[in-house]
């Protein structure tokens, strides 16, 4: 029979065992199969039909003119790439990885830096939202930061 400092103690370990299991389970990396990688300079995410621009410009972008960057995007001679909106760029966030948080075999030379989306940020009107590729992390930054850019189809 247990005290009930020996029972909070069982429950305290119980709770801390179902937490890491959902981490890991919520947290895991993407599964095998997961994108293929193009000849073409592209990367085709197989659970959202999304295609991605492997290979990212050499420079950064205000995010205007990252909107405008994608527009103009003559990759594989498709005419319809765009900037992401906020949850499609984080489906290409390995949360198993940092520094930088994607798969670098599908995603070479990403920078451990932000990188815009379209999704404007509903508290103001002069921020978009950018998921930061050291850690994965999502936040909002002014629209005239110079932010990198991948952009999708």
């Amino acid at each position: 029979m247990f005290s009930n400092h020996g029972r909070i103690v069982l429950v305290a370990a119980s709770v801390l065992i179902v937490a890491l299991l959902f981490d890991v389970l919520v947290h895991a990396a993407p599964p095998a199969g997961h994108f293929t990688v193009n000849a073409d300079g592209t990367v085709t995410d197989n659970s959202t039909g999304l295609v991605w621009q492997r290979a990212v410009p050499s420079t950064s972008y205000n995010h205007a003119d990252a909107i405008d960057y994608c527009a103009g995007l003559s990759l594989t001679g498709s005419p319809d790439w765009r900037l992401p909106t906020i949850g499609e760029l984080q489906t290409i966030v390995d949360e198993t990885r940092i520094a930088p948080a994607i798969d670098l075999s599908v995603f070479p030379s990403t920078p451990y830096e932000r990188f815009w989306s379209s999704s404007p940020y509903a508290g103001a009107v002069s921020r978009a939202w950018a998921v930061h590729f050291h850690s994965g992390g999502a936040n909002h930054y002014d629209v005239t930061d110079a932010v990198w850019v991948r952009c999708v189809r």
